[in-house]
């Protein structure tokens, strides 16, 4: 496979994203948007470690964004468990209403 059809697949894993953040209401759907948007940018950090003169350095920059993926969506979803206690829902329009 040449360069471009793994650029294209980022491309499409990253557009997902961006739209599944733009239209989703609840915080989960936004979660899945985030993580399809940082998915995306690692395969293009793969790609071009692969076929340019980086080495190993995209491939140790993609661990170093899964593992603030995985950081962030367990802040996340305690923010989002917390709001649903206090709330009942997890609706990111209600969230404007927080005050502190």
């Amino acid at each position: 496979m040449s360069l471009d059809a793994y650029l294209l697949v980022g491309a499409v894993l990253f557009v997902c994203g961006v739209i599944c953040m733009a239209t989703k209401r609840n915080g989960i759907g936004v979660l899945m948007g985030v993580e399809l948007v940082l998915n995306g940018a690692n395969i293009n950090f793969v790609a071009f470690s692969k076929y340019t003169q980086l080495g190993l350095d995209g491939q140790i920059f993609s661990l170093f964004v899964i593992v603030l993926a995985a950081a962030e969506a367990a802040v996340a979803l305690a923010i989002a468990l917390n709001f649903y206690n206090n709330h009942l829902t997890i609706d990111v329009d209600r969230a404007s209403k927080l005050k502190g």
